[in-house]
């Protein structure tokens, strides 16, 4: 007898993922904002960076230039 398969949840996203990005880097900025001065705020803000270069690279890749290239 074989085990069941797990389902996988499917979620349609209703903001794109630049979108969604954008605003986690937001939240992580102002997370940081709020702490004193130390190591836990600058973690935040290496998260909110990487967060925006996320974004700006899934722009990237779907811009027309990077698209045509594929053809």
């Amino acid at each position: 007898m074989e085990p069941k398969k797990k389902r996988r949840r499917r979620i349609a996203q209703t903001a794109t993922l630049e979108d969604r990005l954008l605003k986690r880097a937001e939240q992580l900025r102002k997370q940081a904002a709020a702490l004193a001065p130390g190591i836990q705020g600058e973690a935040l803000l290496e998260l909110a960076r990487q967060a925006e270069a996320g974004a700006s690279m899934a722009e990237w890749l779907r811009s027309p230039l990077t698209l045509a290239t594929e053809e």
